[in-house]
Parts: C-alpha cells; sequence; structure tokens
C-alpha cells in the first residue's frame, strides 16, 4: 500500500448487506473516501464530477447489469476495476472481461478473498500510475523534440547555420540564460513567426 494517501473508492451496488461488508473490509488508514451508488448512471456522473482509484461493480445494477461499465471504465482511467458476479456466472462473464484487465471476483465473497482482492486492484492502481507517468514524460520529450527541431530549422534558414551550428546556438542559450532547450526553442519560434 502506498503511504502518502489513501485509495479512493467507488462502490456501485445495489445491495445495501454487500455494501455494509464490502466497506467493513476496507481500513480507514488505506482507504477512504468510499462512495456508493446503486446505478451505472449514477456512477456515471460521479466519475465524471472526480477521478477514483478503485471502482467495485456488484452485478447486477438498478438500470443494467454493469458489465459494460466496468469495461468502459477501462477504457477512460486508470483505476483498479473490479466486477463481483454470481458464481455460476463467473467463467462467462471472467472471458469477456479479463481482456480489458477486469478483475473478476466470483460472489460471495469471504474475508480473504476480498481482502486479497483489494489489495490487487491497489497495485493494479499503482502500476497503471506509474505507466501514466512514463506516457507523459514520453509524450514531453517527444514536445521538446519537436520544438527543439523546428526551431534548429527556423535557425538555418534564417542565419545560415547548419544543423550542428544550431543546434549549439540553442544549447548555448539555454545555458546562458538558465533555461530549459524548450523554452528557448520556443522564443525562436516566436521571433521568426512573426518578424
Amino acid at each position: 500500500m502506498r503511504k502518502e494517501s489513501k485509495y479512493s473508492v467507488l462502490l456501485v451496488s445495489a445491495s445495501e448487506k454487500l455494501n455494509a461488508s464490502l466497506t467493513s473490509f476496507m481500513s480507514r488508514e488505506d482507504y477512504g473516501p468510499v462512495e456508493t451508488t446503486e446505478s451505472v448512471a449514477a456512477a456515471r456522473r460521479l466519475m465524471a464530477q472526480r477521478e477514483f482509484d478503485i471502482v467495485i461493480v456488484n452485478t447486477p445494477l438498478k438500470d443494467e447489469l454493469g458489465i459494460n461499465f466496468a469495461i468502459d471504465i477501462t477504457q477512460d482511467s486508470s483505476c483498479g476495476v473490479m466486477l463481483m458476479v454470481k458464481s455460476e456466472l463467473f467463467d462467462e462473464i471472467n472471458y469477456k472481461v479479463q481482456d480489458y484487465g477486469v478483475f473478476t471476483v466470483a460472489k460471495p465473497v469471504n474475508a480473504s478473498i476480498m481482502s486479497y482482492s483489494l489489495k490487487m486492484l491497489c497495485s493494479t492502481r499503482e502500476r497503471l500510475l506509474r505507466m501514466e507517468q512514463k506516457q507523459k514524460s514520453f509524450e514531453e520529450k517527444l514536445h521538446e523534440i519537436k520544438v527543439v527541431n523546428r526551431a534548429k530549422i527556423l535557425l538555418v534558414e534564417n542565419l545560415n547555420l547548419t544543423e550542428e551550428q544550431a543546434h549549439k546556438f540553442i544549447e548555448k542559450s539555454a545555458m546562458n540564460e538558465r533555461k530549459s532547450k524548450v523554452v528557448i526553442a520556443s522564443k525562436i519560434i516566436e521571433e521568426y513567426k512573426n518578424p
């Protein structure tokens, strides 16, 4: 479990008894806030307002079964998703959702399975967050490369520098001004965009 904050949980379930049982598995030190709703429509509204670390969907729900909702969550967010289904439907539903990264649990659930499942969801959330950070870092680096390359082209065209000279010009300017290469490159682009 991460130490710096708790895991926020959205519990989508029409069963008050199960809701009480599930929330009893979640320690206040590790989980919170825990919000509950009885329908997919209400859950979608809540998810539009804020992000959750973990979403648990207890099928069936008041307005639909919940399988498509669980799949949709995995496509649009980096939260851990658990789908709770009747044991006789487990194999069929698990087969439908496993390729999307939905963690399926057969009901009824005992304490040790629930505790293990919650830990797996937390691990999944952490892994997805790390992947999201790597993707953002990659996108930022790609953006920086594009901006610097565009600035180099402008320097080559306007100052008759070689590509290597343009590169050194940007690096030296960045060092002298104590700014990043992308900031210097952006200034160059602005300067030559509006002569």
